[in-house]
């Protein structure tokens, strides 16, 4: 058996407001995220769901989750193999179906990785997407959800070493 890690954090509702939830549009959705030492993170719902479209939504911090496992992985795996990146961007997109009742799920989210890398040898489209699938393979969110975690990369752009 492998290592295990434990993560932690609390999230704290601040929208009761004078009335809480006395009906469906009396409170707001309004929490904080809170991690120990860092930075408290302003929540909210999706501004559809009656969210403030100022803080994050469940779903947005989802799906740059998944983003930035790719992304972590993707650096390591670069490093590994001697492959030099100097910028790293995704424009990451998700899909979420809700159905009449209001139940609902994600139906895919597709990472759109932008890459420059050093040129050198060994460097090439090839290698790089070769990269990219190892890092899809290891990445512990894509591994974890049952929906796809689609790869489109955008061609790739070298910088003069």
């Amino acid at each position: 058996m492998g290592a295990l890690h434990s993560y932690a954090a609390t999230v704290r509702w601040t929208g009761a407001g004078q009335t809480g939830t006395t009906t469906y549009t009396a409170y707001s959705r309004d929490h904080d995220v809170a991690l120990a030492g860092r930075p408290t993170i302003p929540g909210s719902a999706d501004p559809a769901f009656r969210g403030d479209p100022g803080r994050y939504s469940p779903e947005e911090l989802f799906v740059a989750s998944l983003s930035q496992c790719h992304m972590l992985w993707f650096l390591h795996l670069a490093s590994a193999a001697g492959v030099v990146v100097r910028d790293y961007t995704d424009e990451v997109t998700g899909t979420m179906r809700v159905e009449s009742a209001g139940a609902g799920q994600f139906t895919d989210v597709t990472l759109h990785p932008h890459v420059v890398v050093d040129d050198g040898p060994g460097v090439s489209e090839a290698a790089v997407a070769e990269i990219h699938r190892r890092a899809h393979d290891h990445c512990f969110l894509a591994r974890s959800v049952n929906f796809p975690v689609l790869l489109e990369p955008a061609p790739l752009r070298t910088h003069a070493a």
